[in-house]
């Protein structure tokens, strides 16, 4: 018999003491302060990559290494992925979305630090992505890896995942509600009385743990001069299906370019490629430079001076027509600096560049307003309200957009420009695009559950565990007699019909015979493949259970064979899945 671990008592005495409601809470606080720890690691990291490369060190010649950082930024990454950690590290939230649909909640170990390291250099050398992904991606891993030493099921892995991101996102914006909404509104965890308390306290300790390791500071501090003016509320909408438009052309830039470098199949290629673009777009233009924290935080205060620091356009900075151009160029170029960072190797988030994109949108339409005597409006506010309709937009998330915005800059006062805003960028994105950069990729490939929960149950069942034996079968050259034999011993009125090497030749049905196995004349005379047919279809074990239930959909079949290259394994009736269907559902309702 084998020795009980120290872990298999612990679990087994925590059955009998702490009920899962409350180990649950015990564990949102042991994920806050993990997920909070990989932010603090993360940001820090970052910060001091940036100081040693961007340091008096330097010198006059720092402009012209903007295009050499990036290129041997990426290249460690890719290195470290293809011969140290050898195994995919994903972007972030689109991999905690692919574990949550096809992998019962589970990531890799790996990615626990696996997306830090990465991050850090992508984004320490200039790469023009975020941290909120990989810091993300790292609680979410802490998160899958506790739940199952926990032996936790499907349902509290998943939950586990969402504490887990809100305690990162809490963390690293040291906003705890926008957190909160995040994983209701991005990771789709259910809101109820059993998730929404662990998700707060998650989302405060890794707050607090934020706090005791970074300060107090806020990420991107803002001041209201001007409060909310009535007057002001048509640009406000403009500004929204202008944030909306941003985030269709961001969405299929990212979408284009993602599906370019895919073709390439040589990763030295695509770092080639990816790297030079990235450092050219950089020394041109430096506001693209790594996650834009400085550049956002100087168009919240309503300074666009931001976009001639250490660039060579930097005498044109008193031409007005010169900062409309940029600005412009700058909206283009982002999206293009983002895109070819990822195809490059690089590891980082598309937060950071939707941030960055809003606050510069928000600001270049106010001064354009300004500039053309349209209507004198605050620079600033429009910045921070931009920052939220390209979250609402890009990632298709109006609420935390809102929440989030709000909570970071302080900017309650601003709360109706904000959801006015948000909502139109919103609606005007899904006029274009259906799915946001998070889930194109597993939308297309049908692997999009965690928005829709019958997809959910229904992804989670398993067709070889539903396939059923209890079936006679009958060999393609028997006869009649044999057939009648057959049936005496079955309780099914199907008998699929095979040889002697399995392979599958066709079905009968009791019912198409029943005429005539009452007599015995004709038992030696009729062979059982002038009985049998072909069905219209059959299922594949590997198949989905989706693409199963659209066969019994289309076929309108109560039972479907399950063939293999050829070989009969059994059958799969709609009956059972119905059955394990409602089981897992009523698991999935129950607090």
């Amino acid at each position: 018999m084998n020795k009980l671990t120290v872990l298999d008592r612990f679990l087994m005495w925590r059955v009998k003491h702490i009920s899962d409601k409350y180990f649950m809470m015990i564990l949102a606080i042991v994920i806050g302060f993990l997920a909070g720890v990989g932010a603090v690691i993360i940001k820090n990291g970052v910060r001091l990559i940036r100081n040693l490369l961007t340091g008096e060190l330097v010198g006059d010649i720092e402009h012209y290494l903007y295009f050499i950082y990036p290129t041997v930024g990426i290249l460690i990454v890719v290195l470290i992925i293809k011969f140290v950690v050898k195994q995919h590290v994903g972007h972030g939230i689109p991999s905690v979305l692919y574990a949550i649909s096809k992998t019962h909640g589970y990531i890799k170990r790996h990615n626990i630090f696996s997306s830090i390291i990465a991050s850090i250099f992508t984004v320490g050398f200039g790469g023009s992505v975020g941290l909120e992904g990989p810091t993300v991606a790292t609680g979410a891993a802490i998160g899958s890896n506790i739940g199952r030493m926990m032996r936790l099921n499907y349902k509290q892995i998943t939950l586990m995942l969402g504490l887990a991101c809100a305690a990162a996102m809490a963390a690293i914006f040291k906003a705890p509600i926008a957190a909160v909404v995040f994983a209701i509104e991005v990771i789709m965890i259910d809101l109820t009385l059993a998730s929404v308390i662990p998700l707060l306290i998650a989302s405060v300790t890794g707050l607090m743990t934020s706090y005791f390791f970074l300060g107090q500071a806020v990420l991107y501090p803002f001041h209201i001069e001007v409060g909310f003016d009535p007057g002001d509320l048509p640009f406000y909408i403009l500004l929204g299906i202008l944030g909306g438009f941003i985030s269709v052309y961001f969405t299929k830039m990212y979408i284009f370019i993602e599906a370019r470098f895919a073709k390439i199949k040589s990763w030295l290629w695509r770092w080639i490629i990816g790297s030079s673009i990235l450092g050219v777009l950089i020394f041109f233009f430096p506001a693209l430079y790594g996650e834009g924290y400085e550049a956002i935080n100087a168009c919240l205060q309503g300074d666009y001076s931001i976009l001639f620091e250490d660039s060579i356009f930097h005498a044109y900075k008193d031409m007005m027509m010169m900062v409309f151009i940029l600005f412009l160029l700058i909206l283009f170029f982002k999206a293009i600096a983002t895109s070819v960072t990822f195809g490059a190797g690089g590891v980082g988030g598309i937060f950071a560049p939707t941030l960055f994109l809003g606050a510069f949108a928000g600001l270049f339409f106010a001064n354009l307003l300004n500039y053309f005597g349209i209507e004198p409006v605050s620079a600033s506010n429009f910045a921070m309200v931009g920052m939220g309709g390209l979250i609402a937009g890009v990632l298709s998330a109006p609420l935390t957009g809102i929440f989030l915005i709000a909570e970071i800059t302080g900017g309650y006062e601003l709360f109706v420009p904000l959801m006015i805003t948000a909502t139109i960028s919103f609606a005007t994105t899904k006029i274009f695009i259906k799915h946001s950069v998070y889930t194109h990729q597993l939308a297309k490939r049908g692997q999009l559950i965690t928005h829709h929960k019958d997809r959910a149950i229904l992804s989670l069942l398993n067709v070889k565990d539903l396939i059923e034996t209890n079936f006679e079968t009958v060999d393609r050259d028997a006869n009649l007699g044999d057939l009648v034999e057959a049936i005496s011993k079955s309780s099914r009125n199907l008998f699929p019909v095979i040889d002697d090497k399995n392979n599958f030749h066709g079905l009968i049905v009791l019912d198409d015979i029943r005429n005539i196995i009452f007599k015995p004349h004709k038992y030696e005379v009729i062979k059982v493949h002038e009985l049998m047919f072909m069905p219209a279809t059959h299922v594949d074990p590997d198949e989905s259970m989706e693409e199963v239930a659209g066969k019994f959909q289309a076929t309108g079949n109560y039972n479907l064979p399950v063939i293999k290259d050829g070989k009969y394994i059994g059958f799969i009736s709609r009956a059972t899945i119905f059955s394990e269907y409602r089981k897992m559902l009523q698991d999935f309702s129950d607090d």
